[in-house]
């Protein structure tokens, strides 16, 4: 080797190894495609420091050394293998970024994140190990993932957290390895953590006055956050991101302060949209919008800059010119990412979380435990990233439907007090599949073995599940009809057809005429009271210029999605008025959701109805969401006529003596 390719960086050798190879019988032993991606992968963390990407020889010129590794990287690219399928959605969306919760504990108690009383803490012996932790992040990264991030609770008050560090940065193809953190304990711990290998922080800060840092947090540390920001920045970080929940009432006010933080710190300061969680009690008028907080910034620095998006990227970047830093903004209610997410969770206990609001979840812990291989383990993974949905349900449903506090996402409840509010979701999953629609309930002893050992799923899991009693009632689960062949380990077509879900059981006859064919009225005198939930939708197509007055609330006869929502609850409640032959019912609860669709110009509506009687509330479900939907025809047609009412129909039922009914 001549002294010139010695000073040559890791990362140009290992491309330079790779064409060799190329050219040798050598690709006959090794699959092709999965050494070019970890050479790949290794040789981009290697260069990950800012160092040129190489250096030329003596008597090359750097423009042609230049041009011969863009063509190596071009090669590297078009023969590089495919993306696992494992951790491909039926979407085609690409996983490539995991993040790890190491802790359920935290040191604060951040008003948006957990409710003041603290909640429920798993315990130890449920929670994962070290080296279970590191056991899923090689499996995960040996798949395709390139970035891990370390959240928590707060992942720096784990004992053994720099170690971890230490073990994921010798993992071969892992590029970044973050954390997320409060910051109390960063100024102390983050030089043994930069030389264990991390190489980005996210440090949580709402507000730059001591007293009100002490009201949101309900703790003291201030000074110790701030301190542990200036550490990360003396150390080279850059940017430094600087994560700000903005609250109506407590912080807003603040919005120019943090911008103004950018002008000579390599802060990244971004600004998240309120979002809901269980337990802190999360408030539409609460939530200051990504457009309304863009506008308060632009007021004061009106040559704010918009950033190019990078992929995948779950941010809006804005500079101010001159200023060193950035700002940025996760609107994650109000302009959804789910297009271009590639992120997955896995919970302190060992539960996989394909989206941060949603409310299915998958222990890995679990299998894990029982002696799972490497193969069981991804076709359980794969299965769980196949029945991602293409986006969440919304600000107004996820306000709604139950999910974990923030706290515990990066314990989950198996039993409710109270019906989920989502009623396709079961409150009890004994096999840790939450959020998967009841299929039908039978013996665990004579079917559920059979079925998880023609899924080759280990002996110990079974016999763990066998000693939850056979007298115990239990739900049994499927995946959505959507999901793909991994999947069929939970979705086995021979137990139910595929829609809709539950016994069915439907007349000969129709109930509302009597036996001369003349309209009656059903006697339900004799019939037991149950809980009785339903759920309908409609869907108004508004048109370009009227969804903008909407979206705008600019029309002259006032807000139409409050009008609507108004009307929808007042329809819910008069529908026996309205319907000739339906019962009255003292409805429990009633709830419209209304949410603006962009792409459609429309508005989807959401009506629930709940009560307790001897007949079902579909019907004033439906009646709610259509006269909501009318409501806003109203309020919209000075503006036009071409304005369609369309997709009225019921999501679900239950509590009824036919059985559950769940709109696939």
């Amino acid at each position: 080797m001549t002294p010139g390719a010695s000073a040559r960086p890791v990362c140009s050798r290992s491309r330079l190894w790779a064409a060799a190879l190329l050219g040798s019988g050598f690709m006959a032993a090794q699959p092709l495609s999965r050494m070019l991606r970890r050479l790949l992968r290794s040789s981009a963390r290697s260069c990950s420091s800012g160092a040129p990407v190489t250096q030329p020889l003596p008597g090359e010129s750097a423009r042609a050394a230049s041009e011969e590794l863009s063509r190596r990287r071009q090669f590297l690219r078009e023969h590089a293998a495919p993306f696992s399928a494992f951790l491909t959605d039926s979407f085609g969306r690409q996983h490539s970024y995991l993040r790890i919760s190491l802790t359920e504990k935290c040191n604060l108690r951040c008003q948006y994140c957990m409710p003041e009383e603290g909640v429920p803490l798993t315990p130890k012996a449920n929670l994962l190990t070290t080296e279970e932790i590191l056991t899923l992040a090689r499996l995960f990264v040996k798949e395709g993932i390139d970035k891990i991030r370390l959240t928590g609770g707060e992942p720096l008050i784990r004992p053994d957290v720099v170690d971890i560090v230490a073990q994921l940065q010798r993992l071969e193809g892992l590029r970044t390895i973050g954390v997320t953190t409060n910051g109390i304990n960063l100024a102390r711990l983050l030089p043994q953590l930069q030389k264990a290998g991390l190489s980005a922080i996210n440090i949580s800060l709402d507000t730059l006055v001591p007293a009100k840092f002490e009201f949101i947090v309900r703790r003291k540390g201030f000074h110790k956050v701030m301190e542990g920001i200036h550490k990360a920045i003396e150390l080279g970080y850059n940017p430094v991101k600087v994560n700000c929940v903005v609250m109506r009432g407590l912080n807003e006010d603040e919005l120019l302060d943090f911008a103004a933080l950018t002008e000579g710190l390599p802060l990244d300061v971004r600004f998240i949209e309120y979002m809901p969680f269980d337990g802190n009690k999360w408030n539409f008028k609460k939530m200051v919008s990504y457009k309304e907080m863009l506008d308060t910034i632009r007021q004061q620095w009106p040559e704010l800059e918009k950033l190019p998006e990078e992929e995948s990227s779950t941010a809006k970047a804005f500079k101010i010119p001159g200023f060193q830093g950035q700002i940025s903004f996760i609107t994650s209610m109000s302009e959804h990412f789910c297009g271009t997410c590639n992120r997955l969770r896995i919970t302190a206990d060992g539960n996989l979380k394909v989206c941060l609001f949603g409310n299915s979840e998958v222990s890995l812990r679990d299998h894990l435990r029982a002696g799972a291989s490497e193969q069981e383990l991804l076709r359980i993974i794969g299965a769980a990233v196949g029945r991602k949905k293409r986006q969440h349900a919304g600000m107004f449903s996820i306000s709604q439907m139950k999910n974990r506090p923030m706290i515990l996402i990066e314990l989950f409840l198996m039993f409710h007090d109270s019906p989920p509010a989502n009623p396709s979701i079961s409150s009890w999953d004994p096999l840790h599949v939450q959020g998967l629609r009841p299929r039908m309930r039978m013996s665990f002893s004579s079917q559920m073995v059979t079925l998880w050992k023609g899924c080759r799923v280990p002996q110990a899991l079974l016999l763990a599940q066998q000693r939850l009693g056979s007298g115990c009632f239990q739900r049994h689960y499927t995946s959505h009809a959507d999901s793909d062949a991994n999947s069929k380990c939970l979705s086995p077509g021979s137990w139910a057809p595929a829609a809709p879900s539950g016994p069915q059981l439907t007349s000969e006859q129709l109930t509302h005429v009597d036996s001369e064919g003349r309209a009656a009225m059903v006697d339900v005198g004799r019939k037991p009271d149950t809980e009785r939930v339903a759920v309908a939708s409609a869907v108004v197509l508004l048109g370009p210029v009227a969804f903008k007055l909407v979206q705008q609330n600019q029309l002259k006869k006032g807000d139409a999605l409050v009008v609507a929502q108004l009307a929808g609850i007042q329809a819910a409640k008069v529908t026996s008025q309205l319907i000739p032959l339906c019962h009255h019912v003292a409805l429990s609860h009633v709830q419209v959701q209304l949410e603006l669709d962009s792409t459609r110009h429309a508005v989807r509506i959401q009506a629930s109805c709940r009560a307790r009687g001897p007949t079902g509330v579909e019907m004033e479900a439906l009646t709610s969401a259509a006269v909501a939907a009318l409501s806003l025809y109203d309020m919209c047609k000075a503006v036009s006529r071409d304005i369609v009412l369309e997709e009225i129909k019921l999501i679900s039922k239950t509590g009824g003596q036919r059985g559950d009914f769940h709109r696939a």
